[in-house]
């Protein structure tokens, strides 16, 4: 298992991994007198216009909100054809994903989700393994808790196995167990649509991301909106805990 990538500096240049709350498509379809998934559609389209631009910003690692635990509370119908649409992008993308540079990961538990999902959820991670222009990871069946308790979980069976001793656990240790532990540590977590929390995501990565909460709805977050939200990140002082110098 691999240790999380951190790094962080006193003075910020441009963000290198980006997380993003996709808040807003079932607001934004509403609005025009559609139904919600009306909108969970342009929010897709909306997330390959931004992979997309990442790379030309020094994005390197995208990190995308796409289902939380919490969602199942949404009509059958709404979840019904979210995963229908999170399978047929997958299949529809993947090789402009793979002729793009894009490598695909996914983070959350799986075991809840629909076995042809998985399937093709499994595919696109080995079919995208060797890029690395952008790495794009999408939260599916996601929440920050879950996470942190799952991974608790993977470490005490560790530690009840006797190949880790309890003594010598710390902050770098449970990293290692989260599901985001090929991933450096956030350095910005936009939320789209106006609303200002950050709903169980990313808890324990982005305990020093800089935060941007954007009042677009996530299918009009163009990729224009998204580099002047790069820029302003550009000008941040980030201390971690100290003092400016």
């Amino acid at each position: 298992m691999t240790t999380a990538v951190t790094t962080p500096e006193t003075k910020s240049g441009g963000p290198r991994h980006v997380a993003i709350i996709m808040d807003g498509n079932g607001r934004w379809a509403q609005s025009r007198g559609q139904p919600r998934l009306f909108g969970h559609h342009a929010g897709v389209k909306r997330v390959k216009e931004i992979v997309r631009a990442s790379p030309d910003h020094g994005v390197k690692y995208l990190t995308v909100f796409a289902f939380s635990t919490e969602n199942w509370k949404r009509t059958q119908v709404e979840v019904s054809g979210l995963m229908k649409l999170f399978r047929r992008y997958i299949q529809s993308e993947a090789r402009d994903l793979l002729a793009e540079g894009v490598r695909v990961r996914f983070i959350g538990d799986r075991l809840q989700l629909d076995a042809k999902l998985r399937k093709v959820m499994d595919e696109i991670e080995l079919l995208t393994s060797k890029n690395d222009r952008v790495h794009l990871t999408v939260a599916l069946n996601y929440g920050g808790r879950d996470e942190v308790a799952r991974a608790t979980k993977r470490l005490a069976i560790e530690v009840a196995a006797g190949r880790i001793d309890p003594h010598s656990v710390d902050e770098t240790t449970l990293a290692r167990f989260l599901d985001t532990c090929f991933l450096p540590d956030p350095d910005l977590v936009i939320r789209t649509s106006g609303e200002a929390r950050i709903s169980n995501f990313l808890l324990w990565q982005s305990a020093y991301a800089e935060y941007e909460f954007i009042n677009t709805l996530w299918p009009d977050f163009s990729a224009a909106e998204f580099a002047t939200v790069l820029a302003g990140f550009g000008r941040r002082e980030r201390r971690f805990g100290a003092v400016s110098a």
